[in-house]
């Protein structure tokens, strides 16, 4: 058999790389007359340039800056011709702050703005921004601010940092800095900016917002695209309703309204890892994630990868940390089974937290077991 394995990470404990490893050793412990092809994979979120550089190689920049509370940061700029691929969880990601340091109010994604500033002044054409797993939502205000835009006040005065300033957003000190570079969101979300299905509303909780907080950062947000609009003539109009413009925050809305465009995280990836030219010719595909659920089913590294297969008739195996996706969707899908860490050390009088502490050496056993069965999958 040929078997292509192409996981997205498993937050918080393997990137999609170490993942795919796992998985292929799994299998060849178990078959190894078979070829396993490994395509580690992301949407924009957390391992993003790990996954590009895997793929396409190119220069990888260290780059000195800040998280979303101001403090030194190490993040990175891959260029690869005359493209910069950028990774704004490496700035702005709430793994970056612990769980009593999750204010969204005051979070800021100003270490993003030094991360495109650094790739202009590279000399870049184009400027490709993943993203994901934000613990920011403040409309990209920080990132501005680091390319010379910084919001205002009605006297003229620059606003603190954070969502909640916003409030009180009036003008811009300038126009973003970008030398005629193109800006590209890649993203897994088409969430708008504001509303009950925009940033605030949907991923405000998850960063540390409460029900207040949430109608505080909404409407801050709302008047913020109202000024983005009225400022940047590059700003298309209906900002803050567009698909995407909710992304990491609000990030998405800074990017539109820079003249910049909106990409699937995932078919991004897909075809500059050569992904469909992989499916060619696989008599199985795996992949996987930390935790396979509803949301994986829309416009994650899963839903992308299982379609792709199903367009070829080739059947789709899901390995993830846990399981709580429904079959029946799963199935429509193009997802033929899924199995879970949780579940596998759960046989074994462990649970959830043996499935964090050993994700691969669970990977390699749930991908030989894979293997030996009669009829895979």
């Amino acid at each position: 058999m040929r078997v292509l394995i192409c996981p997205d990470k498993f937050a918080g404990t393997l990137t999609a790389v170490r993942a795919a490893e796992a998985i292929a050793e799994g299998w060849q412990a178990a078959r190894p007359e078979d070829e396993t092809v490994t395509k580690p994979l992301a949407d924009g979120g957390p391992g993003f340039i790990e996954v590009l550089a895997s793929a396409l190689g190119g220069r990888r920049l260290p780059v000195p800056t800040v998280d979303p509370l101001g403090r030194p940061a190490a993040a990175e700029v891959l260029i690869v011709g005359d493209t910069g691929y950028l990774e704004s969880a490496q700035a702005c990601g709430l793994h970056l702050l612990a769980p009593a340091e999750r204010d969204p109010k005051t979070t800021t994604s100003y270490g993003l703005g030094v991360l495109v500033a650094t790739a202009v002044e590279a000399g870049v054409r184009r400027v490709v921004i993943g993203l994901g797993g934000s613990g920011t939502n403040d409309g990209g205000a920080g990132m501005l601010a680091a390319l010379g835009a910084a919001p205002l006040d009605a006297a003229g005065y620059a606003l603190p940092y954070g969502g909640a300033a916003l409030l009180a957003v009036a003008d811009l000190g300038g126009t973003p800095r970008l030398r005629g570079a193109e800006l590209v969101a890649a993203t897994d979300v088409d969430s708008p900016l504001t509303g009950s299905h925009g940033a605030s509303a949907v991923f405000g909780p998850q960063k540390g917002a409460t029900s207040q907080d949430v109608q505080l950062l909404d409407a801050a947000l709302a008047r913020f695209a109202q000024v983005l609009e009225k400022a940047l003539p590059t700003c298309p109009p209906g900002l803050a309703g567009l698909p995407g413009a909710g992304a990491a925050g609000g990030l998405g809305v800074a990017i539109l309204a820079c003249g910049g465009r909106r990409e699937s995280g995932i078919d991004l990836v897909r075809r500059l890892s050569g992904l469909d030219a992989a499916l060619d010719g696989v008599d199985l595909v795996i992949t996987g994630e930390g935790s396979f659920d509803e949301q994986s089913l829309h416009g994650k590294v899963v839903a992308g990868v299982a379609g792709a297969a199903r367009a070829r008739g080739v059947p789709c195996v899901v390995l993830a940390g846990r399981v709580s996706a429904g079959p029946r969707e799963s199935a429509a899908a193009g997802i033929v089974a899924a199995h879970s860490l949780v579940e596998y050390f759960g046989e074994r009088g462990g649970g959830e937290d043996e499935a964090m502490a050993r994700p691969a050496e669970g990977l390699r056993a749930l991908a030989s077991r894979l293997a030996q069965r009669p009829h895979i999958p």
